[in-house]
């Protein structure tokens, strides 16, 4: 069976109870990293596309759960990355749509990753007339993340990222070096290792 497939099953078997956990976002996570740092590029979107309907179902099960929110948002998003083009613009919109949600909910939900997510979407997505892109609010979002989570891997990552993007490069490569510096997640071996890879190849460009 190959990497595709299985992940499918895994996401087919883990849906079936759904409706009768709490709001449980680790599954997510970890099927999440598998898809975004093991799947070859060409298989990526199709596997998200699964992912986002579990994490639409959770999501439905739990709608008072800021986290799964958050974690549909990243899905969607991730999905969009992966197929590209104008029809990713859709997918994009939902996604802010459940992380301005989460935000509704509970601002502070797994460490202020509903800011972080969003202030991604906003530097990465086109501005007005195709998308909703602002780099001034993709700012802010990110300021807010840092100040829930000034040490976190990812928080100072998109940091660094949207930096890069308004070539402030010297404030850049100290927030990747505080991002590489983060201390390991619990539970996200693999997030961590495909996060601390994407840090080293954006420190070579600088």
């Amino acid at each position: 069976m190959n990497k595709i497939k299985q992940l499918a099953l895994t996401a087919a078997l883990w849906g079936l109870s759904i409706a009768a956990q709490a709001a449980d976002v680790s599954e997510l996570q970890q099927l999440w990293a598998q898809i975004q740092y093991e799947l070859p590029a060409n298989q990526q979107s199709q596997a998200f596309s699964v992912l986002a309907d579990q994490a639409r179902q959770l999501t439905e099960a739990n709608p008072d759960s800021a986290a799964a929110h958050i974690w549909q948002g990243i899905i969607l998003s991730s999905w969009a990355g992966a197929e590209g083009g104008l029809g990713a613009l859709g997918k994009v919109k939902e996604a802010r749509a459940e992380l301005e949600q989460a935000l509704t909910l509970e601002p502070e939900a797994l460490q202020g990753s509903a800011y972080t997510s969003l202030g991604a979407l906003y530097y990465q997505v086109p501005g007005w007339p195709i998308g909703f892109g602002d780099d001034e609010k993709a700012a802010e979002l990110l300021q807010k993340a840092l100040t829930l989570n000034p040490d976190g891997i990812d928080s100072n990552y998109f940091w660094a990222d949207y930096l890069i993007n308004q070539k402030r490069y010297a404030e850049a490569r100290t927030a990747l070096l505080k991002a590489q510096a983060a201390s390991p997640r619990p539970g996200r071996e693999l997030a961590d290792k495909g996060r601390q890879q994407e840090i080293r190849e954006l420190l070579k460009t600088l």
